[in-house]
């Protein structure tokens, strides 16, 4: 019999979780809220001019920069690189991704028997952890495919260092240079975290820089790959919390289209409501 009771709690665990899941993707998917003219108040023309100013800067730091750095990186002391070496995988998107996914997970697999003021608190939260999950895992999944597509060489991937060796739509992690995922990654969850926990951004851009200087140390990257990759990364994550504000989602957007954020529940609530959930 316990057994049995055990295998039915599961299954009941496994649908809440695939019920509230659902929920989620249904509240990413509803309509703007609020009476907005401009969801996405788009100035073409500033878009443009950034734009052109961004790719003149990338190319200008292709000449200048990536051959004379990546030449200085070669003759680098072995315990610089050392250092650099053992930070540059928390640059990896799965430390963020997987305990995200999995509390997330969790949250959404937690009874529904508590009373409404815990239910609130409950999905409050899950806004949150959601915000941070797609906040990073967007934008680095974007790098992903767009990397490839430009197909620039890896410092690594040629006999010679060549700032200049693109292999388009070849799908070869070796020329997969640009933008940088690493960097993508840690610029996004610097702009998800410390748009949640303004406290946090120095911690963030610290981490952040790191891993950025880490790839161009240990050769994975050119110095534009990188800064490309903190703009995809900040960028993606700042529209991810536009979406998210559009429709009451943890934000909310301002008359004067600024992005605002709702106030969280307290920690004291938070340890009110884990005791009430460890106690069904």
């Amino acid at each position: 019999m316990s057994v049995i009771s055990e295998n039915s709690a599961v299954q009941s665990a496994l649908r809440r979780c695939r019920g509230n899941v659902a929920a989620a993707f249904a509240l990413l998917a509803r309509p703007v809220r609020g009476n907005i003219r401009e969801p996405w108040p788009i100035d073409w023309r500033q878009v443009g001019i950034a734009s052109g100013v961004g790719l003149v800067v990338l190319v200008i730091g292709m000449i200048v920069l990536d051959g004379p750095i990546m030449r200085a990186v070669a003759h680098a002391p072995r315990s610089f690189v050392w250092f650099f070496d053992q930070i540059t995988d928390f640059g990896l998107s799965g430390w963020f991704l997987w305990p995200l996914g999995l509390f997330f997970l969790s949250l959404a697999a937690l009874p529904v028997t508590l009373t409404r003021i815990p239910q609130l608190v409950l999905a409050a939260i899950m806004v949150r952890v959601g915000f941070l999950f797609a906040a990073i895992g967007l934008p680095g999944l974007f790098d992903t495919v767009i990397k490839r597509l430009i197909g620039r060489a890896r410092p690594t991937a040629l006999p010679v260092i060549d700032p200049y060796a693109f292999h388009p739509f070849g799908w070869n992690s070796s020329f997969a240079s640009l933008p940088s995922g690493h960097a993508t990654t840690a610029f996004a969850a610097l702009v998800a975290f410390g748009t949640l926990w303004p406290r946090s951004r120095t911690a963030f851009l610290v981490y952040a820089v790191l891993i950025a200087i880490s790839r161009v140390v240990v050769s994975g990257h050119y110095p534009t790959d990188v800064l490309a990759g903190a703009v995809v990364g900040s960028v993606g994550a700042m529209m991810v919390r536009h979406w998210f504000a559009l429709r009451h989602l943890g934000f909310s957007v301002g008359p004067d289209g600024a992005v605002h954020q709702w106030p969280g529940p307290s920690i004291k609530r938070v340890k009110a409501v884990a005791r009430a959930v460890l106690a069904e």
